[in-house]
C-alpha cells in the first residue's frame, strides 16, 4: 500500500501512538476494493497544517514505525535525488488474522505535490502507492493516498480486503494524527 501506507502503505508497526489526538471518522475516508487478487485502497482527509510540514511527515521514513501501527522497519537502502530505495517490513492483522508484509519499495518524490511508490522485491506481486498533496487553503492540505496491493500469498476472500482495508485505516488516521501533533497549531 503507501510509501508510507505504503505507502504507503507501507505496512505498519506495533508502536502505540502516545498523546495523538483521537480522530472521528469523518476526518478521515478509507475505501477499499478487490481487483481479482488484489486490493485496491483509497484514503483522503484534510489537514489543518502547513503542506510543508505534510511533506515533512510522509517522506520520515525512517521515523515511520514509530508512528504508524504495524510498521516495524522501514530503511533506506539507496538514495538518488528524488529517488530511492526503502526496505519496509511489518504485518497487517485482523481479529486473529495476521498477514506479514516485507517489500522493496522504490520511491520517487515531488516536493511538494506527490510521494509515489512501487514494490520491487519483498512478499508482494504487485505494489504501487501514491500520495498527493492539495492546498486546500491557508494551512490546510488535502492528503490522498491510492494503493494497490497484490500480495505473494492468498488472501483469505472476504477477511483479506477486510483485514487490509483495516491496515490502511490504522495507518493513514496514525500518519494523519501524527502531522496533526507536529502542527503548531496542535501545541
Amino acid at each position: 500500500m503507501q510509501p508510507a501506507c505504503l505507502a504507503c502503505v507501507a505496512f505498519a508497526a506495533v508502536a502505540a501512538i502516545a498523546a495523538v489526538p483521537v480522530h472521528s471518522a469523518e476526518d478521515v475516508a478509507v475505501e477499499a476494493v478487490r481487483q481479482g487478487e488484489a486490493v485496491e485502497i483509497h484514503a483522503r482527509a484534510v489537514i489543518a497544517a502547513p503542506i510543508g510540514l505534510v511533506w515533512q511527515v510522509i517522506t520520515d521514513y525512517e521515523r515511520l514505525p514509530g508512528f504508524i501501527p504495524g510498521l516495524s522497519k522501514s530503511a533506506i537502502r539507496d538514495r538518488r535525488g528524488n529517488r530511492l530505495f526503502l526496505e519496509q517490513s511489518g504485518e497487517a492483522r485482523f481479529l486473529f488474522f495476521s498477514f506479514p508484509i516485507e517489500v522493496t519499495l522504490e520511491v520517487t518524490e515531488s516536493p511538494p505535490q506527490s510521494v509515489t511508490s512501487r514494490a520491487v522485491g519483498g512478499n508482494v506481486r504487485r505494489m504501487t502507492g501514491r500520495y498527493e498533496l492539495t492546498d486546500d487553503g491557508p494551512q490546510r492540505v488535502l492528503l490522498r493516498y491510492s494503493g494497490l496491493i497484490e500480495p505473494d500469498f492468498r488472501l483469505p476472500p472476504l477477511v483479506g480486503v477486510a483485514a487490509l482495508r483495516s491496515t490502511v485505516e490504522e495507518q493513514f488516521t496514525a500518519m494523519v494524527a501524527e502531522i496533526e501533533r507536529r502542527a503548531p497549531t496542535s501545541r
